[in-house]
């Protein structure tokens, strides 16, 4: 089988375990958002490195709706340049650093029916779990989503000696295996194609899709950004639409 092949093969195997083991808890995190967000809350969504993709999945993009406060920090997210200012070094550096999370959260308002999501693929990492720490300080439920091969497989890093697994009240396994990568090339010592890609991207939209549901059932539905394939000329007043609502929904976080 060519390397490609290996690759949507093992993306497949993802999806199917996601499918197979996840659907409780993809309903329990749904249900917290949904609460959050029918109560006029914010889910706030953080988390390091690659894992801003997810964030930016959830809100804003196409087929997504407000609720959702992405925070994204760029000294932990801004990876294009690689090398010099604003480097990769710098990037991996800072998300070991204890207390980095707290300083975050000084600048936003935060409390119930607020709720967090944290994205980590091995949920360990001291940034990632004081987010955690600090959430839960402030009685907000914490939904993570990571690979809970990688995350058993590693040590913890904390002084506290915790991992997300240990702190989240639901836990939402992207069904990565431990190590990430998924395909072996012949000749080449190191493993290549992540996957936590398409099952972190998977599980966002899972979510996503039950919210809108909820949130339409409690007949509050949400304001969806929407493509003019669907809407046609209308898309451009539900853009507007949404980032107002978007807008009104997160001036309190800033201190308003």
């Amino acid at each position: 089988m060519n390397p490609a092949s290996s690759y949507l093969n093992a993306a497949q195997t993802i999806l199917e375990r996601i499918v197979a083991t996840q659907q409780d808890n993809i309903q329990r995190a749904a249900d917290i958002c949904v609460e959050t967000i029918a109560g006029d809350g914010l889910v706030h969504l953080f988390g390091t490195g690659h894992s801003r993709m997810f964030i930016e999945e959830m809100y804003p993009r196409h087929g997504s709706f407000p609720g959702f406060h992405p925070i994204v920090e760029l000294s932990l997210t801004f990876h294009n340049q690689v090398v010099g200012a604003n480097g990769q070094r710098q990037a991996m550096f800072i998300e070991h650093v204890e207390g980095f999370a707290r300083q975050i959260l000084r600048n936003f308002v935060l409390r119930p029916p607020d709720s967090f999501m944290i994205f980590s693929n091995s949920g360990v990492n001291e940034v990632v779990v004081e987010m955690a720490l600090e959430a839960k300080a402030l009685d907000l439920p914490v939904i993570a989503v990571l690979s809970v091969d990688h995350c058993t497989a590693s040590a913890p890093k904390h002084s506290n000696g915790k991992t997300l697994l240990d702190i989240a009240d639901v836990t939402i396994d992207n069904g990565t295996p431990a190590g990430d990568a998924l395909v072996t090339v012949e000749g080449l010592e190191d493993p290549v194609g992540p996957g936590s890609t398409v099952g972190a991207a998977a599980v966002v939209n899972a979510v996503k899709c039950l919210v809108a549901d909820g949130l339409t059932k409690r007949g509050k539905p949400p304001l969806v950004l929407s493509s003019s394939v669907f809407s046609g000329d209308a898309s451009a007043a539900k853009f507007d639409a949404s980032y107002d609502d978007y807008r009104r929904r997160v001036r309190r976080v800033y201190g308003d």
